[in-house]
């Protein structure tokens, strides 16, 4: 493991004054880890975004580390979660897609839901799980979250604070996320009720309703709007927790869809973008009447409270000793009335169906990645070292000389973010997806091999090999004209996977070889 620089804990040096030996005593520094849902590579000024504006986020990123080749797990949420706390990649881990743990009834009905809190949640994962804010908190650091949780269901043993976290409050289940409104919250292990009504996700205009008329869209901007909830529980956390190392998850529902965001910022981008045509829920969740604006909106409302944030911890004299990342649980979405194509959500690549959100390519899966650490991370730097989520584990880990009691993927990327030179790197980086019809990617340097359709019986398999130095976008496929990368890949597919355990996970192309075939 690495051993940090001698600014970061206790260490004895000598006094040139009379030689005696003086103990310098410095603390852990806090880690703040701000996980956006859903925001496209794109989306911020810093990553070259014109439309919406973050100038609080692009600030951290002045003052600290952009990084360019960042990766999630996993190109939807659950899975993305569950490898960025365990430090395993897809081929590993037990959860690989998002499962509504269905059997136990109808799931799907919001109202149901409420009314039956063990319907509520998803899969969860096993209690002996090792996630890394365990390890953290047995280590002296007091652990906290708030925002979208999606491992485990109330009742269970997989629940936050029964898998490493002091203290939690946000939304247990993802499905219940669909709403900004909702019924109620968590803290810690109860429900905690709001003033809202209890309108289901997906809930269109009334028939016959005009949509240019702002009073028929009432019901879709509430009382109690959780964003704002969450954001005061972190802070008093915050400041409750002050005076020893904290590590805080702000796993923020924003800019996943429905489009709800605070009127100021709606207006604000109204004027800015001008008329436009209202979304009637067509392609899922609420209609908007200014849908880019909204979207926008919810954007800069998350960078409003970031910089909140930054004054806050100053005002406590905690910035100078607290690291802060901001990243994304994977690519853009493509439903809800967002339009990614409006605003180049994904930069060069790609923001449609099928290159975006639920997908390998890189604007499903290439995310955003800052860290700000005043007077150790270098401010205005960018780093093109290739990382995962999945290698934050290891990170955290290292920082604290943490020895890490289970295999996992990830690789400390501490010394890129210190400017050393003793940076190790990925031999390849791993993704294993077994919905939107199964599909499997290995980036080994600038190659990128990708699979598809291996659970669509309507469609034949794909193969293709990108040379992402020159290809970034993923139109050119030199798979044919390759064959040794895609033998290697194969040879890495194979060694790498484990079977899943859960069936809906299971991807039988992979599981019954017929992956090593490099020329199929």
């Amino acid at each position: 493991m690495l051993l940090l620089p001698t600014v970061f804990f206790g260490l004895v040096v000598s006094s040139c004054k009379d030689n005696t030996e003086t103990e310098v005593k410095t603390e852990k520094p806090n880690i703040i880890y701000i996980l956006a849902d859903d925001l496209g590579y794109g989306e911020l000024g810093a990553y070259g975004q014109e439309k919406i504006e973050t100038p609080h986020i692009d600030a951290l990123a002045k003052n600290g580390m952009l990084f360019t080749q960042h990766y999630t797990g996993a190109p939807v949420c659950a899975p993305a979660r569950y490898m960025l706390m365990t430090g395993k990649h897809s081929g590993h881990a037990y959860i690989r897609g998002n499962d509504e743990w269905n059997e136990r009834g109808n799931v799907w009905n919001y109202k149901a839901v409420v009314l039956d809190s063990t319907l509520e949640g998803q899969r969860p994962i096993p209690s002996s799980t090792v996630l890394f804010p365990k390890l953290l908190k047995e280590n002296g650091y007091t652990t906290g979250m708030v925002g979208k949780w999606g491992l485990g269901a109330p009742h269970t043993d997989a629940i936050p604070t029964k898998m490493g976290f002091d203290f939690f409050y946000g939304y247990n289940c993802q499905r219940q996320a669909h709403t900004y409104y909702p019924v109620h919250l968590y803290k810690n292990e109860n429900r905690v009720h709001l003033n809202n009504d209890t309108i289901p996700p997906s809930k269109k205009l009334a028939e016959g309703a005009d949509p240019n008329d702002p009073s028929n869209y009432k019901d879709y901007n509430l009382n109690d709007y959780t964003p704002d909830l969450m954001f005061d529980e972190m802070l008093g956390f915050i400041s409750e927790h002050k005076e020893n190392p904290f590590f805080f998850y702000w796993a923020t529902p924003i800019p996943h869809n429905p489009i709800q965001a605070p009127q100021k910022w709606v207006d604000y981008y109204k004027e800015k973008f001008g008329k436009e045509k209202p979304y009637l829920g067509e392609i899922g969740y609420y209609p908007h009447q200014n849908p880019r604006a909204g979207y926008a909106a919810m954007i800069s409302y998350l960078d409003e409270n970031v910089g909140k944030l930054v004054e806050h911890l100053k005002k406590n004299g905690l910035y100078e000793n607290t690291i802060i990342m901001f990243t994304s649980d994977n690519g853009v979405t493509y439903s809800g009335g967002t339009d990614g194509e409006f605003f180049d959500s994904s930069g060069i690549f790609g923001e449609e169906y099928g290159r975006g959100k639920g997908f390998v390519y890189e604007g499903g899966i290439r995310v955003p990645m800052i860290a700000s650490w005043p007077n150790h991370i270098k401010p205005g730097s960018t780093t093109n070292h290739i990382s995962a989520q999945y290698d934050l584990m290891a990170t955290l880990l290292d920082l604290n000389n943490i020895e890490n009691p289970n295999k996992t993927d990830g690789i400390s990327f501490l010394p890129t973010l210190l400017g050393k030179e003793n940076q190790s790197e990925h031999d390849f980086l791993f993704w294993e997806y077994p919905e939107y019809g199964g599909q499997v990617a290995i980036r080994m340097g600038d190659w990128k091999v990708i699979r598809q359709n291996l659970k669509n019986p309507k469609k034949e398999p794909t193969l293709e090999l990108y040379d992402l130095s020159i290809d970034p976008e993923e139109l050119n496929n030199i798979a044919h004209q390759n064959p040794e990368i895609i033998e290697k890949a194969a040879n890495i597919f194979k060694d790498e996977h484990v079977d899943a355990e859960i069936e809906r996970f299971r991807i039988p192309l992979i599981e019954d070889g017929l992956l090593s075939d490099a020329q199929d």
